[in-house]
């Protein structure tokens, strides 16, 4: 029965994201500049919504570190925090206490958007 076991885990493994790691100054340089920064977004009565997912995707897109509170939900956060993180395809930084730091870095912005203009 085991083969069969390590089969279905490698069939799911097949189809998970791409785990990214933070070599440990980087994470260091993050959670330094994570303790500066006030929430971005909290996690109210509505929970992990649709809605929540797509403004905390939003602000991943301009900010390369987001800062979560859980105001409601706080028991539920050690659960919740990584689910995060999976559904944005970002990293969870740090959790401490009810906030919690994702990480997801910026795309490089298009060439044709960084050119200048030196015909003129």
């Amino acid at each position: 029965m085991r083969p069969d076991i390590f089969a279905v885990w490698r069939a799911d493994l097949a189809y998970a994201p791409k785990v990214r790691t933070l070599s440990n100054p980087q994470l260091r340089e993050l959670k330094a500049r994570a303790q500066l920064m006030k929430p971005t977004l909290k996690v109210g009565h509505d929970g992990l919504s649709e809605a929540f997912i797509a403004a905390l995707d939003q602000a991943l897109k301009y900010q390369d570190l987001v800062k979560v509170k859980f105001s409601d939900f706080k028991e539920q956060k050690k659960e919740l925090a990584p689910q995060l993180a999976s559904r944005t395809n970002s990293e969870q930084g740090m959790r401490v206490g009810n906030v919690a730091v994702l990480y997801r870095p910026r795309l490089a912005a298009p060439a044709a958007a960084t050119e200048t203009d030196s015909g003129d």
